[in-house]
């Protein structure tokens, strides 16, 4: 698999130095933004989220594509914040709406609010609505420091990540910043093999008071079995968030996945993996930059 970056970790996060350095160089203007999150005990925060799956896999001839999408109203209720910034939230989800099509067969349909039973294949979906599913503090750049879960079921479908960690200092456009990540991977022999990977974020532009921050993943750890391939696939991201600056919250995010990876299990296997994860800040509660400069004008 080809990757655009590789060797050791030590290596990775030197790269990642030059590209941060070069972005610093690359701003004539020398403005640079404060990037923080910022909350307020009692307030609520909603985001509209969906994500669609469309996985098409091909073993010794025979073909099936399994597509699924999900709906649903992400809460983040805000318990307490700091002087520094640190915030405790609880999370929930408001509703859900999920539909998933095997092949031929007719598709399958589940909606929180119409009050019905969940099919066999959402089974227990029902009761992650309308609760607490986590508790979580977090810093004023994104840092999980604590995480109390009372997940109900495990969550099949994905809720993409928590926050994105935000840079330290002020950073002009073309900055870029990246995060280290070790995946453990299942074998199916038994044992787990450790993949070291890294998420980069490049503040692309800020108009307005709004940042487009761009998002990748890049497998570091060479990976040459398309077994162990077919299982990174839904750890990567590719996309980008827009950053309110003043409010201090994500105002929206759009990740991408489109992958194609073959022989994972015998010569004539493949599989084709399109993913797409999308989220929207829906709280009326919340004004953006935008529409804060539009109402003083």
């Amino acid at each position: 698999m080809n990757r655009p970056f590789g060797g050791a970790m030590a290596g990775m996060l030197a790269v990642a130095t030059v590209l941060a350095a070069a972005a610093w160089a690359a701003d004539p203007a020398g403005q640079t933004y404060t990037l923080r999150y910022r909350f307020h005990p009692g307030e609520t925060l909603r985001w509209e989220v969906e994500h669609r799956t469309r996985v098409r896999n091909s073993v010794s001839g025979t073909t099936e594509t399994l597509e699924t999408c999900s709906r649903s109203l992400k809460v983040w209720r805000v318990e307490e914040v700091r002087p520094d910034g640190q915030a405790t939230f609880e999370h929930s989800v408001a509703w859900l709406e999920m539909r998933q099509k095997v092949g031929d067969r007719d598709e399958v349909r589940y909606d929180s609010r119409s009050g019905a039973k969940p099919p066999a294949c959402f089974a227990g979906m029902d009761k992650t609505v309308g609760v607490p599913l986590a508790v979580i503090t977090m810093d004023a750049a994104g840092k999980i420091l604590k995480r109390r879960r009372h997940d109900p079921v495990a969550m099949p479908h994905n809720d993409g990540s928590m926050t994105i960690p935000l840079p330290e200092q002020p950073v002009p456009v073309g900055y870029t910043w990246s995060h280290p990540e070790e995946i453990d991977v299942p074998l199916e022999t038994g044992g787990i093999k450790k993949i070291q990977a890294i998420q980069q974020y490049t503040l692309e532009e800020v108009e307005t008071g709004v940042a487009t921050i761009q998002v990748s993943t890049d497998i570091i750890t060479p990976v040459s079995e398309p077994a162990i391939e077919v299982k990174l696939v839904q750890r990567e991201s590719h996309g980008r968030v827009r950053f309110d600056l003043d409010a201090g919250r994500v105002l929206s995010q759009e990740i991408d996945i489109d992958k194609h990876v073959v022989g994972f299990r015998g010569y004539a296997s493949s599989i084709h993996y399109v993913n797409r994860f999308c989220e929207h800040l829906q709280s009326p509660e919340v004004k953006t930059a935008e529409n804060a400069r539009a109402r003083r004008q």
